[in-house]
């Protein structure tokens, strides 16, 4: 089995920053691609950033910028530094993982879920 973990959510002002990390553990062989999304209340769950095992990345264009997402490949971990938040970034922010597992399947994983809130 593989798990998610995330941490790093809670309340920050406008302008303010975040960190969230999320380090997936278990019965990996190879991690592909791994990203952040988020969803809103009554929204759907969007892409917020990816990244490649060897570096690529991907934004939404609402957060180019002030976003950057990075990965430990040795560590089986993947960052989203988030600066000059706005309040329109509030969510619940999910780690997902493409992930080939020893026994050589493959699937996608996701955490449980980390909550920020944008508001003064």
């Amino acid at each position: 089995q593989v798990q998610l973990v995330e941490s790093g959510g809670g309340l920050v002002q406008p302008g303010g920053s975040l960190r969230l990390s999320c380090a997936a553990s278990g019965s990996i062989f190879r991690i592909y691609d791994m990203g952040w999304y988020r969803q809103a209340p009554g929204k759907q769950r969007d892409l917020v950033a990816s990244i490649g095992r060897y570096g690529t990345t991907n934004y939404v264009n609402s957060v180019k910028g002030r976003f950057t997402i990075s990965r430990d490949n040795a560590k089986n971990t993947v960052s989203l530094q988030m600066n000059s938040l706005e309040p329109e970034d509030t969510a619940v922010y999910y780690c997902n993982a493409d992930v080939q597992r020893i026994t050589m399947t493959r699937s996608d994983y996701w955490g449980q879920g980390t909550q920020v809130t944008v508001s003064s």
